[in-house]
């Protein structure tokens, strides 16, 4: 089918997708389901078949992972295995490393991996160190959710919005953010043997840790520098979010709290983690408008079908 739809665009290159589903209905009858206009759209576009309007916007393809060789331009952040308390209640240590100097700039004892929690401690973090550029993680809670546009989670969104890059490893491939993995079994030798009786004693612990990691342990990776010696400040304070601005769209529209949006009284479920979120939409055809969220292009939405068309993942390879 999509050899089809970009044949019969080559040779009818003036064509829309309007057309060219009218004519392969007329072709395939009843022997092959043809797809909606903005899936015909999403092709054409994928095969660079289509002219959008407008200037030309920077579109994110996704980048392998980055090498981080500066304080700030990465930092990797995972929570370390739960483990018991004293008390029988679980712990659950979020940590967030500066990849260049490997400097520990958080250990947060939580009582699980809810995306509030993880919230509040980033926004903390962000207040204390400046926002760094990219963040790299798994794809577990909260970072990414598996059932969501793109793998997106509400926290990673947030991440967008400060203007910070995701990165995610590959799944199954904690190698890839092997610095912070064996961060992390010094950690749990050091502060979880035995662990604390309840989670302010195991902050007490996280704490002495994060110091003698950071201003007294010698890194052989460092030249037997403390990361202390080599972290720098992040130049990029947190000054909460900007505003979000859509000048070569045709309209800019809210995300309702269930994940929609409303274009000509119908109702496009998006994703319920851009909720209260503005995204930017462009009609590019007839009935046929591309929905964007800050510089990422999200994909087609077709009013007769009422769905979103996505477009190849923005935000990097697929999770």
């Amino acid at each position: 089918m999509e050899t089809a739809i970009v044949n019969l665009k080559q040779e009818k290159p003036y064509w829309g997708a309007r057309k060219i589903r009218e004519r392969l209905l007329r072709r395939f009858s009843c022997e092959v389901k043809v797809p909606a206009r903005s899936t015909i759209h999403a092709v054409l576009d994928r095969h660079g078949l289509v002219r959008r309007r407008g200037p030309k916007r920077n579109r994110a393809k996704g980048t392998s992972l980055s090498l981080g060789q500066k304080p700030n331009e990465l930092w990797c952040t995972d929570y370390k295995g739960e483990f018991l308390l004293g008390n029988k209640k679980y712990c659950y240590p979020l940590t967030v490393t500066d990849h260049a100097s490997r400097y520990l700039l958080l250990c947060e004892a939580l009582e699980s991996t809810c995306e509030s929690l993880a919230f509040t401690a980033f926004q903390r973090l962000f207040q204390e160190r400046g926002l760094p550029h990219g963040i790299r993680s798994d794809n577990g809670v909260p970072f990414a959710s598996a059932n969501s546009l793109f793998n997106l989670s509400k926290l990673s969104v947030w991440w967008l919005r400060l203007g910070i890059t995701i990165e995610r490893i590959r799944p199954g491939h904690p190698q890839q953010n092997g610095r912070h993995e064996r961060m992390h079994l010094t950690l749990k030798n050091e502060t979880t043997r035995p662990a604390g009786m309840n989670s302010l004693q195991q902050q007490t612990k996280f704490d002495d840790f994060l110091e003698e990691f950071n201003n007294e342990r010698p890194h052989q990776a460092l030249d037997m520098k403390c990361p202390v010696e080599v972290y720098t400040p992040s130049t990029h304070p947190y000054r909460g979010l900007p505003e979000l601005d859509y000048p070569f769209h045709d309209k800019t529209i809210h995300v309702t709290c269930c994940g929609r949006i409303c274009l000509h009284r119908k109702k496009i479920n998006l994703s319920t983690v851009f909720a209260g979120q503005a995204v930017g939409i462009k009609e590019v055809e007839e009935g046929i408008w591309l929905v964007s969220f800050m510089n990422y292009d999200l994909g087609y939405v077709d009013l007769e079908e009422k769905t979103l068309q996505p477009l190849e993942n923005p935000f990097g390879p697929k999770v």
